[in-house]
């Protein structure tokens, strides 16, 4: 019960970082996506809460990542758009990733969220608009911030199949 208590909080303190972001920016785009940004960190959070720590190792078939991996990689991709494109600097990470609690994982994902925010709140209109040289190719920081809202959209549909693979409902979607 502690690891819901636990999201709880967060999503409380996701709720009122919406309302600071949108004080702090003046650009449109930036404040919907900083509010969407924190309805998906909190609807991955559920996301992650709902399947039980036993089934973190699931997978579907051999080729996809298990649970674990699909959230650690949402996490990482997150952090590394937010560092590489978006000037957030990241905190030293030494953490033995093969062995973590469900506890640990979900750490691990709020504070990738809590580091996309960072992206999305410390560039001004004009830095957003400011062309970065991406592996696929020239992308503005705008263009960049939207691939990571689209990736992590990615990532989280597939949790759901895997928690409806386990007969678990995933809760009411919330994009918006």
């Amino acid at each position: 019960m502690k690891t819901m208590k636990q999201l709880i909080g967060i999503i409380v303190l996701s709720v009122s970082s919406i309302y600071s972001v949108s004080a702090q920016s003046t650009d449109s785009l930036q404040i919907q996506l900083s509010r969407k940004w924190m309805h998906s960190k909190s609807y991955a959070l559920k996301l992650a809460a709902l399947m039980p720590e036993k089934d973190y190792d699931f997978k579907p078939v051999p080729a996809e990542m298990n649970f674990t991996e699909q959230l650690l990689h949402l996490a990482d991709n997150i952090k590394w758009l937010s560092s590489s494109y978006l000037s957030v600097s990241l905190p030293k990470e030494k953490k033995d990733l093969k062995h973590l609690t469900k506890a640990e994982v979900l750490q691990i994902v709020s504070d990738a969220y809590d580091i996309g925010l960072a992206a999305h709140k410390t560039l001004s209109a004009a830095q957003l608009d400011e062309k970065v040289s991406f592996f696929a190719g020239p992308m503005t920081r705008r263009q960049i911030l939207i691939l990571m809202h689209d990736h992590q959209s990615h990532h989280l549909g597939q949790l759901i199949v895997y928690l409806r693979l386990k007969n678990i409902t995933p809760p009411d979607y919330v994009g918006w």
